[in-house]
């Protein structure tokens, strides 16, 4: 059985879909960085940097970072068609989300951890510029990957999966309704998937797009 070390509004909610998709037994523990308790503890001990999601392999292999973990997904259980498309661009594609924007969203979350105990007004530029960055990465991510979301039978593979997911956050959505709105609606087609979006209402229950 898989072990998925994650927690609700978080990235494990990706790694949840994809398992559903490859049909296989797994169990969430909840646990994160913020968290305190038995499960954030037994994370710290297999992922010190306490990051989520963490999967823990059958056969006892330790997974991190969503893009490999879904790249590792994908490969292993290949009627899952999470790699299905045009794979090369697929794998670019989850590079580039982790690359641009996860680490964008990391430090508008922890911009601390950048700037130590800089005055709020030196905190205030550091969020408002990483924000404008991380919208204008989602622009371009639009330009390029916007065909490459779906596998050939109509299910959101792996890419689609993440940018619907990592694009749930700082308010990367709206920018998209106003800058990229076809791209935008795409992405609503994989909220909508039967798999994706009871998982999506289990993680933000009330979330929408303002």
């Amino acid at each position: 059985m898989y072990t998925l070390y994650g927690t609700d509004e978080s990235g494990s909610c990706m790694i949840e879909i994809a398992l559903q998709r490859c049909a296989v037994p797994w169990q969430r523990v909840d646990a994160s960085s913020w968290q305190d308790g038995a499960g954030s503890e037994a994370l710290a001990r297999i992922n010190p940097l306490k990051q989520i999601p963490t999967l823990v392999t059958p056969d006892g292999q330790v997974l991190t970072e969503s893009a490999a973990i879904l790249i590792h997904l994908g490969l292993e259980y290949p009627d899952s068609h999470l790699l299905s498309g045009d794979r090369a661009q697929i794998i670019r594609g989850l590079v580039y989300i982790a690359a641009n924007c996860y680490s964008a969203i990391g430090i508008l979350d922890y911009p601390q951890r950048w700037l130590g105990d800089a005055d709020p007004a030196a905190q205030a530029q550091l969020t408002s510029g990483t924000r404008r960055y991380l919208h204008h990465a989602w622009v371009v991510f639009a330009n390029q990957f916007a065909g490459q979301l779906f596998a050939p039978n109509q299910a959101p593979n792996a890419l689609g999966i993440m940018a619907a997911a990592v694009s749930r956050w700082d308010e990367a959505r709206e920018a998209l309704n106003s800058l990229a709105p076809g791209f935008a609606q795409t992405l609503v087609r994989v909220d909508a998937d039967p798999i994706v979006a009871p998982v999506f209402a289990r993680h933000w229950p009330e979330w929408k797009v303002s």
